[in-house]
Order: C-alpha cells, then structure tokens, then sequence
C-alpha cells in the first residue's frame, strides 16, 4: 500500500488503477465529444475497474451508456458536422440552426446518422478496451507503475487504433448527417457502405483517415496539460478527488482538447464528405484536392476561424454527453452487480450481508454452489 501511495504521489497509477474504468467512447466525445476520433481519459477513465464485473458486462454497460449519450445528444452532433462541412447556409446561432434543419426535413433529421454511431460503439469499445491494455503494459515501468503521461498516450493510441479500424463506419456517418433526408443518396448504412465502395473505391472509406493520428497530437497535449494542472486548481493530490470532480475535470479536459484538435477534425470532415459522385459534391463549401489544399481553402473561404466553425455545439455536448454515459454506466453497472449476487438492490450500493465482495463472479457463484451441496439435507432413499 506505501508503495501505491508513492506512485499515486508522484504522479504514476498502478496497471489496475490505469485499466480502471469503461472506455471513454470514450473521452471521444470523434468524435472528440464524446472522444471519439482519438482516444483520452476522461471522464469515464477516472473509474476503478471492478473485478465484481465480467468483461462482456462491463463492455455491455459501456455500450448502452454511450448508445443513450450519443442518442441524447444527437441533434449537437449533427450541428456540428453540418458547420464542419459547411452544407448548408450559415446559421447565427446554434437555435436557428436546428430550426432550419427541422423545417426544411422533419425533426427526426437531428439524428441523422445517430444509428451508425450507435453500431460503431460496440466494436470500438472493445477495440479501445484491448488496445488500451497493451499500451499500458507496454509503458509500464519495472514496478508495474504508469506515468500519467504514459496513461495519456496509451489511451490516445487506443482510441486511435479503435478510430482507424472503424473508420468507415464514421465516414458513412458523416455521408448520411450531411444527405438531404428528403431527397437521399443513400437509402440507408449498408447502401452507403456499398455505393461509396462501388463508385468511388475502397480507399473512399478512408479518407481524412491520416487527419485521425494528427489530431491526437495536440488532444493528447490539452489533455496533458489539464491533467498536470490538476493539483493546482483543486489545491489537492489526485488521488484525494471526489468523483465529481473526477468528472468534472474530465470534461474540462475534453473541451481543452477538442478545442485545439478541432481544425483537424473539421478539415477530416470535410475530407469525408466531398464526393464527386454526390450532387454538389457533397455540399462541402470548399473544393480542395487533398488535406493540406483542404485547410488552405477553408482559411482562404472563410478565414482562419472557420477551422473551428461548430466548435460550439461540440463543446456543449460534452457535459451532458459525460453526464448521461456517467450515470448510465453506474447504473447498469449496479444491476449487473445485483445479477451477480452483490448488492440487495440495483437502485443502491448497499452489499449483501456475508458475501465476500472480494470473489470474482465465477469464484462466487462457485462459493454458492459448494455451499448448497454441502447444506443440503441428503435425499430420503426408497428401501426394497
């Protein structure tokens, strides 16, 4: 425990305090809000990882908590994108915005593409997940400890990994959020993933894809930087942080984050979006031949802020999105721990008397079974 304590005081976590948590879908939130596009601690990393839990149930929670974040937040998403790729006219505020859009294609076109984002969590959680352990086993040091650094990095890699295998799946998101819902291209995510393939080819699917590793440069950096500036501002070691906290400082790192990894993501999109087989070549309002001509034009068109044009409806998903995925996860986490044969109840923390909290599921519902052949009265035999 002294030797814990150190590491925790000098800045370093444990494997198991590293691995703790569910993914930050986490710390997407690119989406960067919901840290998707590259991978962070968040909010979501602060929690312990809790051997109560199977692996596929933690994954489960992890993938209905983001599922309902990324549904909630939806109509943020799409305002985003839209601004990004700059597909319709512009709006002065984010209220009008939806408006335009509701009228122009009904309400249910502020969850556009919101199906394929739910889809795409499961295998990138558990991509993010596996990925994640690796870094962390490769950057730990001889005493099985992780600077935080290192516990950044490890989680920008993953998410990176997880991002660049799902790729097209973000790629056809982005196809469907921009498409008139009226007057669609793509009937649904199987035709957009079969007519993108068709006329415009494999590498189709991954375009802007090279966008991904670049912005988890300066991601990552915000992330360092709020992480390191911790101590100072709550005027406390970390390892003393409530769990609001925790979460709020999670928050505070993806918006500084998403903040200065925003031109890459907005240029990504752009990138994801032109199409020369769509009508208007996809509604994209630059035409540009590559990544470095992509950011030229954007600058030249509408100047240098318009890298960071939908930086404000990203950065207000981020609370809710955290928020949402947060108490979610601890929810459904309680009901699997009830199922498990842990608490008395899903709607608390309060343990079942006499059960070893310490056991494994598996070790525990052994523990039950050994238990109920060694009570149970022996069976009358029937004599000749």
């Amino acid at each position: 425990h002294r030797g814990r304590a150190a590491a925790r005081r000098s800045g370093s976590r444990s494997l198991e305090e590293a691995e703790g948590g569910s993914p930050p879908a986490a710390a997407r939130p690119g989406h960067h809000a919901a840290g998707e596009a590259v991978g962070s601690p968040g909010p979501m990393a602060t929690w312990k990882r809790d051997g109560r839990v199977t692996g596929c149930q933690r994954l489960g929670c992890a993938g209905l908590a983001g599922a309902l974040s990324l549904s909630l937040t939806a109509p943020l998403e799409l305002l985003t994108v839209l601004a990004q790729v700059g597909a319709s006219p512009p709006w002065r505020g984010l209220w009008q915005a939806g408006r335009s859009v509701c009228q122009a294609e009904g309400i249910g076109a502020l969850w556009k593409g919101n199906l394929t984002a739910c889809l795409r969590l499961f295998p990138y959680s558990a991509l993010q997940l596996a990925s994640y352990r690796r870094f962390v086993m490769l950057f730990m040091d001889d005493l099985g400890h992780i600077s935080q650094w290192s516990a950044i990095m490890a989680g920008s890699l993953a998410g990176t990994v997880a991002t660049i295998v799902t790729y097209p799946t973000d790629v056809v998101k982005t196809r469907l959020i921009v498409q008139n819902r009226l007057e669609p291209s793509y009937k649904g995510i199987l035709h957009a993933f079969y007519m993108i393939y068709h006329q415009e080819g494999f590498l189709a699917l991954y375009r802007g894809v090279s966008l991904t590793i670049l912005g988890a440069i300066p991601f990552s950096a915000g992330s360092f930087f709020v992480y390191i500036n911790l101590n100072k501002i709550w005027q406390k070691p970390s390892f003393r942080f409530s769990p609001l906290q925790n979460f709020i400082n999670g928050c505070l790192a993806a918006g500084v984050a998403q903040t200065l990894s925003f031109p890459f993501e907005t240029v990504k999109r752009k990138m994801q979006a032109q199409s020369p087989c769509l009508p208007h070549y996809g509604g994209v309002d630059v035409r540009f031949t590559g990544m470095v001509d992509c950011f030229r034009q954007t600058v030249k068109t509408r100047g240098v802020l318009g890298l960071w044009c939908g930086l404000t409806a990203n950065l207000l998903k981020i609370v809710p999105y955290y928020g949402v995925m947060f108490s979610t996860f601890e929810f459904c986490k309680r009901v699997c721990l009830y199922r498990n044969g842990y608490i008395e109840s899903p709607l608390s923390y309060k343990l079942i008397p006499g059960v070893d909290q310490s056991l494994q599921p598996q070790e525990l519902q052994e523990l039950k079974l050994l238990r109920r052949g060694n009570f149970e009265p022996p069976k009358p035999t029937l004599e000749n």
